[in-house]
């Protein structure tokens, strides 16, 4: 596999997916804010063939073909991200490609999210969109295409596919479409032509296939009469070659508190042990548990921790065969439930040692391809594609290789006392090559969500302020997700005074360590946490002497008030967030007049998870009190910021900020 091996990187030289990384430490940005070479990758069914989607150029997106048997490859579709990008390609056969796109459009001033399904051949030849097709006197606009839930057997270019309906205008035509919400149709990838297996529902949330081409497990959402989504899903399964739909259970959100809702949530279905994997509550925690698509629906334990919620499993194959659970205690665990697939993460584990983050990514359909992708917190990793008869590892691609020869920072595992004595579950990073740290410029880097977590391993974020010298914390605070609902609490916004207590106090324990300087500390925050960053000064105005934040949250009743006049989730949102003086005391922007420390934000135009506005009120109240503040806007972006320039942009002007205001 050597050959191939050389081959394939000269393929993605040529395909403008690799960046070069320069000495310079003014590009440290440059290197940090590009994005992966490759997202996502997928085997054909014969394993001649595979398919990835990665970063090109800006905000960009390509698809590239690479030929197995050759070492060839080519880039087959791109999108431009302004604003299609590709989310992802698979096979429906060896010469057959579907792809996702999606992008934000803002029709009559709301922003959407707008996805398609294209079909095309391995070369980019003869596409074909695969949704419902749009009419001038359709009812609404088609956000989404649907999904693809069964892959089938990769050979015949067949698919099954969730696919949404829109109804037509009647008046005055008798051939006017009816059908109204998702369906599942078996589509033929080269022509189009569709043939009904699910008659469309208005209140279906999703379908599930065994990966045999039949439906066993679907979900429907509740509506109130105000057309708001209540909270609540039901879940219905099917017997074996039977079409009558059988009751499974429900999700219920937590509405009262905003915390964990209680309930089944299905995740995948096995043929050959006629089951459906659960995630349920279980003393507190989430726990996996099967259970069997019969009368009996007998209930199997298969996965639980007594410290974390077990959070997904793991699938491989045309047909996502559940292999695994998985979960993340101080790092991230994989419990195979397969033998085989056991033994070789095992025997994988000792050929990259350096690598202990493996995950199994795609498969040939006899399973004897694979592809794989292995990282640790000090290398962003590699993709490989692993033959199994020849146990032969190849490398396919680094996954930043912008990073190439740069000394990246150990990330460790930590536990800090809260103010209540309560032990934080933190993860610190220190500059390259500093193993005792004294007296350091210091940043808390609170994460997003709230209902998120961090995870050991790598982060550009912290990983490119190490590079610059920092100490960096991410503190798990109370409030977070992964830890049981206990510790979700009644959630970050709910309970902020204890989240944001949290972060502070990862600030002052740097402090106590002697880590940080008190007179060069720093908290930068995404989202929520560019909301806990500028929330935190409401709580400890003279703790932090620089605040960036991103995409932060920054007026709870505008929040709520923004997506209650654009969403159909807008009642949950609105729960989750909740009524009383806590809307007030815990927006940052009602308060401008606590603030000491220097502000800088950015925001993307088309963010629709916070509205820029957000930070626009931010600044104009800041402003308005005479403090110091800046917003830096990019107009076409999301709230991801999606973007190699972007983000560089966004690394260079924050560490120069960081630098001024800490004095450095």
């Amino acid at each position: 596999m050597k050959t191939i091996r050389l081959l394939l990187l000269a393929g993605l030289a040529s395909a403008s997916v690799c960046a070069v990384a320069a000495p310079e430490a003014a590009d440290d940005a440059a290197a940090f804010g590009a994005r992966e070479a490759i997202f996502s990758a997928a085997l054909s069914a014969d394993g001649k063939k595979l398919v990835y989607v990665g970063a090109g150029t800006d905000a960009s997106t390509v698809a590239v073909v690479v030929d197995l048997t050759t070492g060839s490859a080519s880039q087959v579709t791109r999108g431009d991200g302004n604003p299609i990008n590709i989310g992802g390609c698979d096979w429906s056969a060896a010469d057959r490609l579907v792809c996702t796109l999606y992008g934000i459009e803002k029709p009559q001033g709301v922003l959407l999210v707008i996805s398609r399904i294209v079909a095309m051949n391995a070369d980019g030849s003869k596409q074909v969109f695969l949704g419902t097709k749009d009419s001038i006197d359709q009812v609404g606009k088609r956000q989404h295409d649907g999904r693809v839930v069964d892959w089938l057997n990769g050979v015949d270019g067949s698919v099954l596919m969730e696919r949404d309906y829109v109804p037509e205008k009647s008046t005055g035509r008798l051939t006017a479409r009816t059908l109204e919400g998702l369906g599942v149709d078996r589509i033929d990838t080269r022509t189009g032509k569709a043939t009904s297996v699910e008659r469309p529902g208005k209140q279906v949330g999703q379908y599930i296939s065994d990966g045999l081409g039949n439906i066993r497990v679907m979900s429907s959402v509740e509506y109130a009469e105000s057309g708001f989504l209540t909270g609540t899903e039901s879940y219905a399964y099917r017997l074996r070659d039977s079409h009558e739909w059988r009751p499974l259970g429900t999700y219920v959100s937590d509405r009262n508190s905003g915390g964990r809702g209680k309930g089944i949530i299905p995740l995948a279905v096995d043929p050959n042990l006629n089951a459906v994997y659960v995630l349920e509550g279980l003393d507190g925690r989430n726990a996996l548990f099967r259970v069997t698509l019969d009368e009996s629906q007998k209930r199997e334990k298969v996965l639980s921790s007594d410290k974390v919620d077990i959070d997904g499993v793991i699938t491989i194959g045309r047909g996502g065969r559940v292999i695994g659970g998985t979960y993340a205690t101080e790092r991230r665990y994989a419990e195979y439930f397969d033998p085989e697939y056991k033994k070789l993460h095992d025997m994988l584990s000792r050929a990259l040692p350096k690598l202990p983050l493996i995950d199994f990514i795609s498969a040939s359909a006899d399973e004897q391809v694979l592809v794989v992708h292995a990282s640790s917190d000090i290398d962003p990793g590699n993709w490989y594609v692993y033959q199994r008869d020849k146990k032969a590892l190849s490398l396919l691609a680094p996954v930043r290789p912008a990073l190439a020869g740069k000394k990246l920072s150990q990330v460790k595992s930590i536990t800090y006392p809260a103010a209540d004595g309560t032990p934080i579950p933190a993860y610190l990073t220190l500059p390259p090559g500093v193993t005792e740290a004294k007296g350091l410029p210091a940043i808390v880097m609170p994460h997003g969500g709230p209902a998120s977590r961090d995870e050991w391993g790598f982060d550009w974020l912290s990983q490119f302020y190490a590079q610059r010298g920092f100490a960096v914390i991410q503190p798990n605070y109370r409030g977070s997700d992964g830890y049981g609902e206990q510790w979700l609490r009644e959630n970050g916004f709910r309970s902020w005074k204890t989240s944001i207590g949290d972060v502070c106090d990862a600030g002052r324990w740097m402090v106590s360590q002697g880590i940080a300087d008190p007179n060069k500390l720093a908290a930068v925050g995404w989202s929520y946490g560019g909301y806990a960053v500028l929330q935190a000064n409401v709580l400890d105005a003279d703790l932090f002497k620089a605040i960036v934040a991103v995409a932060p949250v920054t007026d709870l009743d505008a929040l709520m008030k923004w997506r209650m006049s654009r969403y159909s989730n807008a009642f949950v949102d609105a729960d989750f967030i909740g009524s009383g003086p806590h809307v007030k005391e815990g927006s940052p922007a009602t308060h401008p007049q606590v603030f000491k420390a220097p502000v800088l934000m950015f925001h993307g135009g088309m963010d629709m998870n916070v509205e820029i506005g957000q930070s626009r009120l931010m600044q104009s109240a800041l402003r308005g009190a005479g403090k110091s503040s800046q917003l830096v806007e990019y107009p076409k972006l999301e709230h991801s910021l999606r973007d190699g320039t972007a983000r560089a942009d966004l690394l260079r002007k924050s560490d120069e900020f960081l630098r001024k205001n800490l004095k450095l």
